[in-house]
């Protein structure tokens, strides 16, 4: 029933003051500076990287039992303990802090403030590759559901660890949907590409387009090859419309939706080191990455204004993941 006319004016005024606005939107620059301290989250992968979620490794390596080989992988592991080491040499715990400390460092040269994931719990010494776990868009992250067995959990850890900081977790990944970082890229504002493989379901996918269309953003799906892990062993972005890939895990219809969408690339050959395209960029046209490339794909690179800073990542990568796994943006400018 609306008010009596006498009270109507008093009532219009207080309900203009006092009720409820939903505008502007959550993901607005006001509302998150007002309401959570900062501007948070991405929606690219090449503006300035302001803030980064890193696991320096620690003593989760101790579980790592030399002892247990597997043979007819050439790697290492333990079905009951649940933890896996893929690659035939193990390096000392020193020769992969250093490493990772390089990286962080590098990071800071570059601007970016490193922020470290609360404490590991167990043997998840996968927790170095923070990529995986959480996913930052507009306004916040995404915590993602892990999908081998020796990562579950790694959520819990992230989860706690983002509000530690005051960032919103703007969903996290339930039921049975699958989904991991290293798949997800932004291709440019509004515009985003998933990995669907092992370790990315429809489910998950559903529930990331969910979210992602709320924000007015669309979402590429590109199937990756047989047991291909994730999309970033195949595509870097480098610039604002530029991408580093190798073609021989991506679908030539995924090559022209990204042609269709104004994405131009560079290809890698076989004679780069293929852990280059899992890279970082830290401003558009500035890269970290490995040593390894060719000296036609630098040239190519550089002739399109890139600039490559490389940085000695090869011991983590003996566990099959590279710099940008290692690396989670948490806040980048908009370009």
């Amino acid at each position: 029933m609306p008010p009596p006319p006498k009270n109507r004016e008093l009532y219009n005024a207080t309900i203009k003051m006092f009720g409820s606005q939903p505008e502007p939107a959550f993901e607005s620059t006001e509302r998150q500076v007002a309401d959570w301290g900062r501007e948070w989250g991405c929606d690219n992968d090449v503006g300035q990287i302001r803030l980064v979620l890193m696991h320096r490794p620690g003593a989760e390596f101790d579980v790592i039992d030399r002892s247990r080989r597997i043979n007819e992988l050439g790697s290492f592991g333990d079905l009951e303990t649940g933890w896996y080491w893929q690659s035939d040499t193990i390096p000392d715990l020193a020769e992969l802090q250093a490493q990772h400390d390089a990286l962080a460092d590098a990071l800071r040269a570059e601007g970016a403030e490193i922020v470290y994931l609360d404490e590991v719990k167990g043997h998840r010494f996968k927790s170095v590759y923070t990529r995986d776990s959480s996913m930052a868009i507009s306004g916040g992250a995404i915590v993602s559901r892990m999908a081998p067995r020796m990562r579950h959990g790694e959520e819990q850890t992230v989860a706690r660890t983002l509000a530690q900081l005051g960032m919103p977790i703007i969903r996290t990944i339930t039921g049975s949907a699958m989904i991991e970082g290293g798949s997800f890229a932004w291709l440019k504002p509004g515009l985003a590409a998933i990995g669907r493989g092992i370790r990315v379901n429809d489910e998950g996918i559903d529930q990331l387009r969910e979210v992602l269309a709320r924000q007015g953003a669309e979402l590429l799906v590109t199937d990756l090859r047989a047991y291909s892990i994730h999309l970033d062993g195949w595509l870097l972005m480098v610039d604002k419309d530029l991408a580093l890939l190798d073609p021989r895990g991506l679908s030539y219809t995924f090559l022209q939706q990204l042609k269709a969408h104004g994405i131009r690339w560079i290809e890698m050959g076989a004679d780069d080191n293929a852990w280059c395209v899992n890279g970082l960029a830290v401003r558009p046209g500035r890269v970290l990455m490995p040593e390894g490339l060719s000296e036609r794909t630098r040239a190519e690179l550089e002739d399109h204004g890139v600039e490559i800073v490389t940085v000695p990542y090869d011991k983590i990568q003996l566990n099959g993941g590279g710099i940008h796994c290692s690396t989670c943006p948490l806040i980048r400018d908009r370009i």
